[in-house]
């Protein structure tokens, strides 16, 4: 036999073993799974795909309805009809076919709402998604505004703005045994809150309150629209090699001033997570970081902020290990609000199997909140916002009313933020009362 035939009966006999490995189905797009994701102000479902698509999405009223037709699109999960139970605005989902070709999923609603969607290309693990957001009334962000500190004196408490990084489709590291980063960060936040409400003069304002999708620049316009006095951002770390541990804190660096590798690399993943949550750029437009990042109030809050990461450092060495015993800078979206001092804590390495074991404890998670709560007010106290005597009896109260295995320290869990109008150096804030 001719060695040419021979090469092509063996190239024919390869192509009909790639057809019988590969189902009939697999050739078209398919939508292989199904999520859903309530937040404050809509709803997201997410759909895996196994490629792109085209699609259409409209509304129908009388009664109200959001319709999706996916064209030439095969659906390959039963979860639709699980997913409404809890939702506030989708009653039901329901699907069909009306014409050839097309896949046509319903979803009824409760109120009229305006839909919103895009696609994803795949990144971090995640395969090509469809996000379809249902935004309620009333939940369009409102225009910013900059806060001055005669506006901020008003106030007769003082607020802490509480982070808890990732949410929702995005669930940020994840360690040997399946703990989340996003679960945990929010753990840390709501006990902070918990007892940051339960003090007089004293207000907590979380960013994100549940398992939900919050963009980067959004969570800075929620800090603002709070008029915070602090900020925190929680976080959890992960690296390939499993023996790193410790707690580490960070602040924003001037543009183009991020010398370390290391955290010009973290803070390279941590801005990756609007990418990965499903974020559309036009959504929000921040004008006010580029213009304070030129003001004069830029250096205090610079200074301020690492005073404060210093200060949680020292109080963090009290209940675990410590990667870096001084802050680091980057360049970290989520710290954009420069009108008050921001810091990022990176609370340890969920990659490393015991770290992970101590994040997922209630009780290693209060001692964090305490530790963060208590560097705060030390440092409240010392650039003089807050009077001694507060100080004093916030800290009584909290040793007084909380104990862990013989520890006692401040309830506290993520970071905090004071407020600079646009042409004065830091304001005071008012005592407790």
């Amino acid at each position: 036999m001719k060695p040419t035939l021979l090469f092509s009966r063996f190239l024919l006999l390869l192509i009909a073993l790639s057809v019988l490995q590969t189902p009939a189905w697999a050739k078209s797009p398919q939508i292989n799974d199904v999520r859903l994701w309530t937040a404050p102000d809509h709803s997201r479902l997410v759909f895996d795909l196994n490629r792109t698509i085209e699609y259409r999405i409209f509304r129908l009223h009388k009664p109200e309805r959001v319709v999706l037709d996916l064209y030439g699109v095969k659906l390959r999960t039963t979860h639709l009809k699980k997913l409404v139970s809890s939702d506030p605005v989708i009653k039901a989902i329901r699907h069909g076919k009306p014409e050839d070709g097309v896949l046509r999923i319903v979803l009824d609603v409760e109120e009229a709402v305006k839909p919103r969607s895009f696609l994803l290309k795949p990144m971090h693990g995640k395969p090509h998604r469809l996000v379809v957001d249902l935004m309620r009334s009333g939940s369009d962000v409102a225009e910013e505004r900059v806060v001055t500190a005669d506006q901020m004196r008003s106030k007769k408490e003082i607020v802490i703005a509480i982070d808890a990084g990732h949410g929702g489709e995005d669930p940020g590291a994840i360690g040997k045994s399946g703990l989340q980063e996003k679960v945990v960060t929010l753990a840390v936040a709501k006990e902070l809150a918990k007892t940051i409400n339960a003090r007089k003069g004293m207000r907590a304002v979380l960013i994100r309150e549940g398992d939900y999708f919050v963009p980067l620049k959004k969570r800075v316009l929620l800090a603002r629209r709070s008029r915070a006095d602090l900020m925190i951002s929680i976080h959890a770390d992960a690296v390939r090699n499993r023996g790193v541990k410790g707690a580490s804190v960070y602040t924003l660096s001037e543009r183009g001033a991020t010398p370390d590798k290391v955290a010009k690399a973290l803070a390279a993943r941590e801005n990756a997570a609007d990418a990965v949550g499903g974020f559309v750029s036009s959504e929000i437009d921040d004008p006010m970081v580029n213009m304070i990042l030129g003001d004069m109030a830029k250096r205090d809050s610079l200074n301020s902020a690492y005073l404060l990461a210093e200060t949680i450092i020292k109080d963090f060495g009290e209940v675990g290990p410590v990667k870096y015993d001084v802050p680091k800078r980057a360049r970290f979206a989520v710290l954009g609000a420069l009108e008050m001092p921001s810091v990022l804590v990176e609370l340890d390495f969920i990659s490393n199997p015991s770290r992970e074991r101590m994040l997922r404890s209630s009780t290693h998670q209060k001692r964090m909140a305490r530790a963060l709560l208590n560097a705060s007010l030390t440092f409240l106290k010392r650039q003089g916002h807050l009077k001694q005597t507060a100080v004093n009896m916030l800290q009584h109260q909290y040793s007084s009313a909380h104990q862990v295995d013989g520890l006692k320290c401040l309830n506290h869990s993520e970071r905090l933020v004071i407020s600079y109008s646009a042409g004065e150096r830091q304001r005071e804030l008012l005592p407790l009362i």
